[in-house]
């Protein structure tokens, strides 16, 4: 969250675009397929500081999203749209929590959109997450370091189509 918040606060961005690589969650999911975070579910205890009297669903903003499936759909990108959680565990110690993650139909798995969001929802800006799929946690296949380096293209031409 510190970086999106230094973005906003101290840079003055009011539409900010994440792109990295994630894991996929879901069978249909594939290696290089790209998924664009309408939302971010997290085990963080990030929403805190906001002192919400109840849980906070952080999504991306609307008009940024519809952009990008727009852009996936016209240059025939394999994209997927949904949920993706933002964990603050790497290597989690409890194997089974991915499991449940997945039941409720978490996408893919990251370490940032929640905040992102957070970030962006509260100071009024423009946010939306756009990953690579570079590890898939059911079928335990993976890029390699070369291919992240050079294979994941469709995602940036995604996100430079929102700027």
């Amino acid at each position: 969250g510190i970086y999106s918040y230094e973005l906003i606060h101290t840079f003055g961005c009011k539409k900010l675009i994440r792109v990295g690589s994630c894991g996929a969650m879901q069978e249909n999911i594939d290696l290089y397929d790209v998924i664009i975070a309408q939302g971010a579910s997290t085990d963080s205890n990030y929403v805190q500081q906001y002192q919400l009297p109840g849980h906070f669903a952080p999504i991306a903003s609307y008009q940024l999203l519809e952009k990008a499936v727009e852009t996936a759909r016209d240059k025939g990108v394999r994209h997927h749209v949904g949920n993706v959680l933002s964990s603050d565990i790497f290597y989690n110690a409890d194997t089974t929590a991915s499991e449940r993650w997945m039941r409720m139909g978490i996408l893919g798995g990251e370490m940032e959109s929640a905040a992102l969001y957070m970030n962006a929802i509260y100071a009024g800006v423009e946010a939306l997450g756009v990953f690579t799929v570079s590890d898939h946690l059911i079928h335990e296949t993976s890029t390699t370091p070369e291919e992240r380096e050079r294979a994941f293209t469709d995602m940036i031409e995604i996100a430079l189509s929102l700027v």
